[in-house]
């Protein structure tokens, strides 16, 4: 029945309509007190091109979407945790107070509605009444800079957290944390297989990546990927289960086919091996975007073995998300 189960999902997966939205900053020959590029939030629409949403925004670090309302975003900024509507067109609220810079990322839960997890430089905070109100979630937690979260998306308040000490995880919607792996290292970025519940890879500074089989309990070093070098993203396949792109500086891509068992680079086509995100879209398999370090936004329709333009020339996309256009999706 598992297989049956599967090729259900990637069914529903192939025939929904989805949105790729891109966190964009543009600074390629920036001069300080020069009138700010067009920088924020970025769409695709169906026909092509880039729409620029809401404003001039000169860093978005990351988003997420309200599975309820998927025209209702969240973005992790720097001058806090900010909600849009109308996909970033209109009402552009922060929901944080000044005592709230330097987001990094943020995680809506989608089991429990109005619950957001946000990431910033001095820690973990939360929010169970859709952005009213906020409290610190990162007891346990030492050293509080926190560079990812995420929350498990088949079970409520089970996270994973991201830090310059290693990894967290919590069975307790962030009251509690343990340690579970990459000790020492600085996490660049977590990311839950969208097939398999219970598997996640996160990427580091310098230690290159890990992986947890027991539903981000532990996580073990994936072998000589990345090491001494710096990842900062990681995206799976769901229309391939062992397919996970990785990027980053001077690896640029790695795709593994096997589940992380053997890597390879898959550069041809791109400009440099300095890559900040990466994205597989969900509705195409084997479609893969890339952003190159202030060259441009790249695609390939192979898993990377072949890559050509795709816009936002001079950028930087530090993150990337499909995002359903209907709700439950």
């Amino acid at each position: 029945m598992r297989p049956v189960g599967l090729a259900l999902v990637f069914s529903c997966v192939l025939f929904a309509q989805y949105r790729l939205y891109t966190c964009v900053m543009n600074s390629k020959n920036y001069v300080v007190g020069a009138k700010l590029p067009p920088s924020g939030l970025f769409f695709e629409p169906p026909g092509g091109g880039w729409t620029h949403a809401g404003f001039d925004h000169p860093y978005i670090a990351a988003l997420d979407y309200d599975p309820r309302d998927p025209s209702t975003l969240y973005l992790a900024a720097g001058n806090g945790l900010i909600r849009t509507s109308d996909h970033g067109r209109s009402s552009w609220r922060i929901l944080t107070g000044d005592d709230v810079t330097e987001l990094r990322d943020l995680a809506v839960d989608r089991n429990a509605p109005g619950t957001i997890y946000f990431a910033h430089t001095a820690g973990i905070r939360v929010s169970r009444d859709g952005g009213n109100t906020w409290q610190a979630a990162d007891s346990g937690i030492r050293r509080k800079y926190t560079e990812s979260i995420r929350v498990d998306r088949t079970r409520s308040g089970r996270l994973v957290a991201g830090t310059e000490e290693g990894l967290f995880s919590s069975q307790d919607g962030g009251r509690s944390w343990r340690l579970a792996g990459a000790a020492g290292f600085q996490i660049m970025h977590v990311e839950q297989s969208p097939t398999d519940a219970c598997t996640w890879l996160a990427v580091t500074q310098q230690g290159g990546a890990f992986r947890s089989s027991d539903c981000g309990l532990t996580f073990e070093n994936l072998g000589r990927v990345g090491v001494h070098r710096n990842l900062y993203d990681i995206a799976f396949d769901p229309a391939a289960p062992g397919r996970i792109a990785l990027a980053g500086f001077g690896p640029g891509v790695v795709v593994t086919e096997d589940g992380g068992r053997t890597w390879q680079p898959r550069n041809h086509g791109l400009p440099r091996a300095d890559v900040w995100s990466v994205a597989f879209d969900p509705a195409h398999p084997g479609r893969l975007y890339a952003s190159v370090h202030e060259e441009a936004l790249y695609v390939s329709e192979d898993a990377g073995l072949n890559w050509r333009k795709e816009g936002l020339e001079g950028s930087v996309v530090y993150r990337m998300l499909f995002v359903p256009e209907e709700a439950g999706r």
